[in-house]
C-alpha cells in the first residue's frame, strides 16, 4: 500500500479545528458510519489507525500483508463516500474490519483457536476477537535500531514508509493503546529524528530520546488498559464517577454543566477505544480535545500550550497537564448538603443528579484527595441519606455527617503516613520485607514470584509518592496502587486466589484498597506439605551478585510464611536474625555447605 503524504496525521490534521460536537444528532445524519469516518480523519490519517487496528488483532502478520487489509478499507471508504448506499456501506466499523480478518487465507494456521471467534455474531466476535490479543508478546523479536546514518537517512528519504513502519510495529507490541496515542507517539520519534540527525552523537541521542518514548508508551498503556479495566468489570457508572471526581479536581472552575458533558463524551469515547474500535476512538476524542481547547477560558489555563500543539499531541498533553487553580470564594458545602432543611426533599427528587453535583463540588475543593477517597466520602453520605431520610427527624440524624464522613479521611490518611514513616526510616529493602509478609499472608496462594513481584511495584510506588509535598501524597499513593490492585484482580479471575481476595476484587471499586488493607490472615488456607526444596541453602547465598542474594532472601522469606502464615512478627524477626547470622558464619568458611547442612 502507497501511504500517499502521511504528513497529515502528523501535521495537516490539526486542520480539522471545526467539528459537530452533537454526536447523537451527527451520527443520526450518517448512513455510513465508515464514509462519516473517513471523511472527519482524511486519507492519510484514516490509513494510520486503520493500520493500527489491524495491528493490534493481527500481531503476527506482515507489514505488506497488512497493507493489503488497510487497502481493501480504504477503498470501501471511498466507495460509500461516493455513495453511502453502497452495498456494505451500512455495516458498523467493527463489522468491517473483522470480516476483513476472517477472511484472511490460513488464519488458523498462524493464530490458531483465534479462528473460531469468526463463527460468532457481534459483538461476542469482538470481544472472542479481544480476548486473543497479546500484552507482551514474546513472538515478536526486540527492535534493533538500524546505525545512526542509515536510519537519518531512511527518514529523510522515505519519510512516509519509514513513519507507516513505526506505527505498525508500536500497534503490534502494544495491542490495547490508544490509536491517537500511537499517533502521538510517532509525532515525538519525528521530533526525535528531527533534533537528533543534526546531532554530533546521533546514537547518543536517539537512545535517551529513544528511552523517554517507550517509558511513556508503558506508562501510558498501563493507565489505559487500568481504565478499561474498571469500565469492563464495574460498569458505566461507575467509571462516570471516578471521572467526574477527576475532571472536578482538575477544572474546578468549570460550570457542574460543562464537567457533566466532557464526563459522558468522555464514557462513550473510552468505550470505542477499550472495545478495538480505533477509528471512532481517533475521530470522537479528536472531536472533544477541540471542544475543550475552544473553551479554554470555561475549562482551565492550563491547558494553553497544549491547544497550540497539532491534533495528535493536544490529548496527550491535555490529560497530563496540572490542575488549574482552585477558586478562592467556594463557599463551605455544609450549609447546602448538611444543614439545609431540604436536603431529603431534593435527594428524593433526583438522586443520581444530586449526588453527582455533590460529588463535583467536594472533587473541586480537595484535589489533595484521590478520586476513589472521595468515591467512598460520596458514598458514605448517600448511607447517611438512605437512613436518615426515612427517620422522623432527618436532620437531626445527618447532623454529625461531617465527623462520620471524616472516618473516610483519616483511615486514608494514616495509611499513607504509616507507610512513608516505615519507608523514610527503615528505607526500601525493610519496607518491601514488611509487605511481603503482610500480603503473603493475606494471599499466600499466590505465587512465590508474583508476590515479589507485587510487592517490588507497591515499594516503587511508595518510593514515588512519600518524597511528593504532603498534599499530593495521598492521591499519588491511592491512584498507582489501584492500578497495582486492578491487575491483581484481573490475574485473580483467570487464577482464583481466595475468598477474601475475590470479595475485595468484586464488592466496590472505592473500597478495593481499603478492603485489602484490612484484610486478615486466610484462615482458611491449608500449607503445602514440607518440601526441603523450598528451603535449600548453597553457596549461591555467597557468591551470587548483592542484588541476587537480596531475591534470594525475599523469597526464603516469602516459602517460609506460605509454610506458616500464622507466625508473629517476632518470631518472623527471630528466624531473619537467625538465618543472617549463618549465612555470616558460613560464608566465612572453606566448605560453604557442609556449613549450610549442619547449621
Amino acid at each position: 500500500m502507497k501511504w500517499v503524504t502521511l504528513i497529515s496525521f502528523i501535521f495537516l490534521f490539526s486542520s480539522a479545528t471545526s467539528r459537530n460536537l452533537q454526536r447523537v444528532a451527527r451520527d443520526s445524519e450518517h448512513k455510513s458510519e465508515i464514509a462519516h469516518r473517513y471523511n472527519d480523519l482524511k486519507e492519510e490519517t484514516f490509513k494510520a489507525v486503520t493500520m493500527i487496528t489491524f495491528a493490534q488483532y493481527l500481531q503476527r502478520c506482515s507489514y505488506d500483508g497488512l497493507s493489503k487489509l488497510v487497502k481493501d478499507v480504504v477503498d470501501l471508504a471511498q466507495k460509500c463516500v461516493a455513495n453511502e448506499d453502497a452495498p456494505e456501506c451500512s455495516k458498523s466499523l467493527p463489522s468491517i474490519f473483522l470480516d476483513e480478518i476472517c477472511q484472511v487465507e490460513k488464519l488458523r494456521d498462524s493464530y490458531g483457536a483465534m479462528a473460531d471467534c469468526c463463527s460468532k455474531a457481534d459483538p461476542e466476535r469482538n470481544e472472542c476477537f479481544l480476548s486473543f490479543k497479546v500484552h507482551q508478546p514474546d513472538f515478536i523479536q526486540p527492535y534493533q535500531r538500524p546505525a545512526s546514518d542509515v536510519i537519518c537517512k531512511e527518514y529523510q528519504d522515505n519519510r512516509v514508509p519509514f513513519l507507516g513502519h513505526f506505527i505498525y510495529s508500536v500497534a503490534r507490541r502494544n495491542p490495547f493503546l490508544y490509536a491517537p496515542t500511537i499517533l502521538g507517539l510517532a509525532a515525538d520519534y519525528e521530533h526525535a529524528l528531527q533534533s537528533c540527525c543534526t546531532e554530533a552523537d546521533v546514537g547518543a541521542c536517539l537512545d535517551e530520546k529513544e528511552t523517554a518514548i517507550k517509558e511513556r508508551a508503558k506508562k501510558v498503556s498501563v493507565k489505559q488498559q487500568y481504565s478499561c479495566g474498571i469500565l469492563k468489570k464495574f460498569g458505566e457508572r461507575t467509571f462516570k464517577a471516578n471521572k467526574l471526581a477527576r475532571l472536578s479536581q482538575k477544572y474546578p472552575k468549570a460550570p457542574f454543566s460543562e464537567i457533566l458533558k466532557i464526563v459522558s463524551d468522555m464514557k462513550g469515547i473510552y468505550k470505542e477505544c477499550c472495545e478495538g474500535d480505533m477509528l471512532e476512538c481517533m475521530d470522537d476524542r479528536a472531536e472533544l480535545v477541540t471542544y475543550v481547547c475552544s473553551k479554554q477560558d470555561v475549562f482551565s489555563s492550563k491547558i494553553k500550550h497544549c491547544c497550540e500543539k497539532p491534533v495528535v499531541e493536544r490529548s496527550q498533553c491535555i490529560i497530563e497537564a496540572e490542575f488549574d487553580d482552585k477558586p478562592e470564594d467556594l463557599p463551605s458545602l455544609v450549609e447546602k448538603y448538611i444543614q439545609d432543611k431540604e436536603v431529603c426533599k431534593s435527594y428524593e427528587a433526583g438522586h443520581d443528579e444530586f449526588l453527582s453535583e455533590f460529588l463535583y463540588e467536594y472533587s473541586r475543593r480537595h484535589p489533595e484527595f484521590s478520586t476513589q477517597l472521595i468515591l467512598r466520602i460520596t458514598k458514605g453520605y448517600e448511607t447517611l441519606l438512605d437512613k436518615c431520610c426515612k427517620t422522623d427527624n432527618p436532620a437531626e440524624c445527618y447532623g454529625n455527617a461531617v465527623e462520620e464522613l471524616n472516618k473516610h479521611i483519616k483511615e486514608t490518611q494514616d495509611v499513607v503516613k504509616t507507610n512513608c514513616e516505615i519507608l523514610t526510616t527503615h528505607g526500601e529493602a525493610d519496607f518491601l520485607k514488611a509487605l511481603l509478609i503482610r500480603y503473603t499472608k493475606k494471599m499466600p496462594q499466590v505465587s512465590t514470584d508474583t508476590l515479589l513481584e507485587i510487592g517490588k511495584k507497591m515499594t516503587a510506588v511508595g518510593t514515588k509518592c512519600c518524597q511528593l509535598p504532603e498534599d499530593r501524597r495521598l492521591p499519588c499513593s491511592e491512584g498507582y496502587l489501584s492500578i497495582v490492585i486492578q491487575d491483581m484482580c484481573r490475574r485473580q479471575e483467570t487464577t482464583p486466589v481466595n475468598d477474601n481476595v475475590s470479595h475485595c476484587c468484586s464488592d466496590s471499586y472505592a473500597y478495593r484498597r481499603p478492603c485489602f488493607t484490612a484484610m486478615g490472615v486466610d484462615t482458611k488456607y491449608v500449607p503445602p506439605a514440607f518440601n526441603p526444596e523450598m528451603f535449600s541453602f548453597d553457596e549461591k547465598l555467597c557468591t551470587a551478585p548483592p542484588a541476587e542474594q537480596e531475591i534470594g532472601q525475599m523469597k526464603l522469606l516469602i516459602n517460609l510464611i506460605k509454610r506458616k502464615p500464622q507466625m508473629t512478627e517476632e518470631q518472623i524477626k527471630t528466624i531473619a536474625d537467625g538465618f543472617t547470622a549463618m549465612v555470616d558464619k558460613c560464608c566465612k568458611q572453606s566448605d560453604i555447605e557442609t556449613c549450610f547442612g549442619e547449621e
